[in-house]
């Protein structure tokens, strides 16, 4: 039996009958939707939307030009490691770990925080600290571990 080929008024009936099946199934939903979206111009999608965290710079303090003192050195600089041992750092005011430090002198500590050791950057990462500071800051930490 041979097919006969499709008369051109049958597709067209199938292509309405598919576009009304469309329209009754989106129109209800679209309508839907329109119910769960907030009101416009009243609604916080800028406070949704917000990043997680945020990272704002800022300027970097500026020293006045005075020396500061070692109690300041430790506190801004040093205390971050060394009040709990980060990175292998000895403790402040461990007097095992600081006795064969201090054994080695004064110079020898200040030579290792010019240059940095281990994992303790140059200059205990404290990129503008002068060389009289950090003795500063190491007398002040040897004082605090002996």
């Amino acid at each position: 039996m041979a097919e006969k080929p499709h008369s051109s008024s049958s597709i067209m009936y199938v292509v309405i009958a598919v576009a009304v099946l469309l329209l009754v199934l989106l129109v209800p939903l679209s309508k839907l939707g329109k119910g769960l979206a907030p009101a416009a111009g009243g609604d916080d999608a800028d406070q949704r939307i917000l990043p997680v965290a945020r990272f704002e710079l800022q300027k970097a303090a500026v020293s006045d030009g005075k020396p500061r003192d070692g109690a300041t050195v430790y506190a801004k600089v040093c205390q971050a490691c060394h009040a709990a041992g980060v990175a292998g750092a000895p403790k402040t005011g461990d007097k095992g770990a600081w006795a064969p430090r201090i054994a080695k002198g004064a110079g020898e500590l200040v030579k290792s925080v010019l240059n940095g050791k281990g994992a303790m950057p140059a200059k205990g990462g404290g990129a503008d600290l002068t060389e009289d500071e950090i003795k500063a800051a190491v007398e002040h930490l040897v004082g605090l571990s002996k």
